[in-house]
């Protein structure tokens, strides 16, 4: 059997562990192991082995447990509840305004945490209930929220991009840096989209009523404060980092530490908080990890076969694709997975194939990493399939039908998928602000 067939039938064989609901590290890192014996014999086994040398000596790995636990501590010590108070007293006499203030504190909270579950149960619970309550239409705000959590993958510190990184073997500083612009810019057209659509539709999102804007200015301020904490906290953590004062390591146990002293300062840091947040700092540390060993053992034994050359050749003599036409092609296939993956198992699954290509076909791997994440993130909300949709529909409440869900996300894929346009047609977007820090 030729390589070429030897990697299709690895491929074939993963995604059928995956679809009879295998776990994903346990079907990806046992069909790398096993091809590699089967390939090379006993010695075959130093593959795996090599693959977790490799994650146990990488270093940045370190950042991730630390902006976990900061995450959660933020999250469980219920500091983003003062966010939304903020956005809702200062954005209330705006049309649409509570609506844009959940994209601000869905900002905010991506850079608390780094994962986009976490935006989406945190706007679910506090948000939603007081849109409603106010009279916003239901899809209106079912779409902000889901919109909103797209954004915790991308602006930094993006847990799945610490993943990327590793995988593609790429600095995860850069990467974090490239998806501030790209992250920021998305978040600037849903604020637009929402603004016009409310200004000419203002039964969407009606106003506070004048009693509840009439709120003293020192109050005001109090509240400004309190909601704005967080970003103080991401600032100690950031500045020190963009300037070379510390590493990214070491940024992440300052961001980590602020984080826990900010929560006992204000009287928030009990027992349960702190063991909730350690315990699922160590569960989502440990997935991450047991996702990563896979990825590089099947990723080994993939190029091992040279299957990614194979393909490349496929598509770029024997097709005559242009190297354009390729990375759309592998572009509208995560939109495809994402009906039934989600972003780790997407980027697992592919990585070994795509990385290598994108490298061969001259792209950036730090750009294409951001146009990663957006992709995945707009699989997640194209129906009938999405992670996000369904995800949303069991945290809605009953009156929020699947079918609300379905038409309230259309509008704002629509605006990602013209960011994902910009950044594709304008690469600078996303690699300015790595290259000018980076550079300095």
């Amino acid at each position: 059997m030729s390589h070429e067939m030897i990697a299709l039938f690895m491929f074939a064989t993963m995604m059928l562990m995956l679809f009879t609901g295998q776990r994903v590290f346990g079907a990806i890192g046992a069909i790398g192991a096993i091809f590699a014996i089967m390939l090379w014999g006993t010695g075959g086994s130093d593959i795996p082995f090599s693959a977790a040398m490799k994650l146990m000596k990488w270093y940045p790995l370190l950042t991730l447990p630390m902006f976990i636990f900061m995450g959660y501590v933020l999250s469980e010590s219920k500091l983003a509840d003062d966010l939304y108070k903020m956005f809702h007293v200062w954005m209330g006499p705006v049309h649409g305004g509570l609506a844009i203030g959940t994209i601000g504190l869905m900002v905010l909270i991506s850079a608390m945490n780094g994962l986009s579950v976490a935006g989406m149960a945190i706007g679910a619970t506090i948000a939603l209930p007081e849109l409603l309550r106010r009279g916003y239409d239901k899809r209106m705000v079912t779409g902000v929220i889901q919109a909103g959590s797209s954004l915790g993958i991308l602006v930094p510190p993006s847990v799945v991009l610490v993943l990327y990184a590793m995988i593609a073997r790429q600095p995860v500083g850069q990467l974090w840096l490239a998806g501030v612009v790209p992250g920021l810019m998305m978040a600037a057209m849903f604020v637009i989209y929402i603004y016009v659509r409310c200004k000419l539709q203002p039964n969407l999102g009606p106003v506070l009523p004048k009693e509840e804007r009439q709120v003293p200015m020192e109050e005001k301020i109090r509240l400004l404060g309190a909601g704005l904490l967080p970003v103080v906290i991401f600032a100690t953590m950031m500045v020190p980092f963009v300037n070379g004062w510390t590493s990214l390591v070491e940024s992440s146990a300052i961001g980590a530490l602020a984080a826990l002293v900010a929560a006992i300062v204000k009287g928030r840091m009990t027992r349960k908080v702190f063991e909730t947040s350690v315990r699922q700092t160590l569960a989502i540390s440990c997935m991450f990890m047991w996702i990563i060993l896979a990825a590089l053992g099947f990723g080994a034994v993939f190029d091992g076969l040279g299957a990614v050359r194979a393909i490349d050749n496929l598509f770029t003599e024997q097709l005559g694709l242009d190297p354009w036409m390729i990375l759309i092609l592998m572009q509208l296939s995560f939109i495809l997975m994402g009906t039934f993956l989600d972003d780790t198992a997407m980027l697992v699954i592919v990585a070994p194939l795509y990385v290598p290509l994108v490298k061969l076909l001259g792209f950036d791997l730090i750009w294409y990493g951001v146009l990663y994440t957006i992709t995945t993130q707009i699989a997640y909300m194209t129906p009938p399939f999405g992670y996000n949709l369904f995800l949303m529909r069991a945290m809605a409440p009953p009156e929020i039908g699947l079918k609300d869900i379905y038409a309230s996300i259309l509008p704002f894929v629509v605006v990602m998928v013209l960011a994902l346009a910009l950044i594709m047609t304008f690469p600078q977007i996303a690699l300015w602000l790595p290259e000018y820090i980076y550079g300095k």
